[in-house]
């Protein structure tokens, strides 16, 4: 895919300018009907930077795979989880920025984060958002790799327990193949009874 690809510019800028920890927030789940919301915080080292970062949606299942070991083994690296009740109960977008500061705290703070998106949560440190941050920053696009695959994995791993809606197929995302097991099955406890089909589905 063509488009931008994210670089170290702004990171270099603000290290340049005295911050010594800049690190890079994103978030994978947003919109599934299913599942958490998964945050992660990625502080790259400027002198070893893992090769072939990028936005994870242009990446494949088996890239955003191959790139998870060396951003933890090269990075600090920190991620929230906010779980479908703490959806329903805050909706989507606080649970979000919820798990964005944990995912922050996780890696004991830093001097500057960088957000992709438009909105920030309340943070100690100061924070800067960028719409379309993971394919400007590298930072952010190696937390949105990390949110992603974070994410994968424990919707896959929700499978064993629930075989009959194929979370390791669909990830918690409305598919028709998701659609249908709801009508047969009813919605599991992993399923956010806040967004609208679920919802309409347990009023029917």
């Amino acid at each position: 895919m063509g488009g931008l690809r994210p670089d170290f510019t702004i990171e270099l800028d603000a290290l340049r300018k005295g911050a010594r920890l800049v690190c890079g927030i994103d978030e994978a789940g947003r919109g599934p009907w299913a599942g958490p919301v998964v945050a992660a915080a990625v502080v790259l080292d400027p002198g070893d930077i893992p090769a072939g970062l990028d936005d994870s949606k242009k990446l494949t299942e088996a890239q955003r795979e191959a790139l998870m070991e060396p951003i933890l083994r090269m990075a600090r690296v920190g991620i929230g989880i906010a779980e479908a009740e703490q959806i329903d109960r805050d909706n989507i977008l606080q649970a979000t920025l919820w798990a964005m500061a944990r995912a922050l705290d996780a890696i004991g703070g830093a001097d500057l984060a960088l957000i992709d998106g438009n909105r920030a949560p309340l943070l100690p440190c100061p924070a800067k958002t960028i719409v379309k941050g993971d394919s400007r920053s590298l930072s952010i696009a190696a937390a949105s790799i990390v949110a992603k695959v974070t994410r994968d994995r424990i919707m896959a791993g929700h499978d064993a327990t629930y075989p009959l809606y194929g979370f390791a197929r669909h990830k918690g995302y409305g598919t028709a193949f998701h659609r249908q097991a709801l009508l047969r099955h009813g919605p599991t406890p992993l399923h956010r009874r806040s967004f609208a089909p679920i919802k309409a589905l347990l009023i029917g």
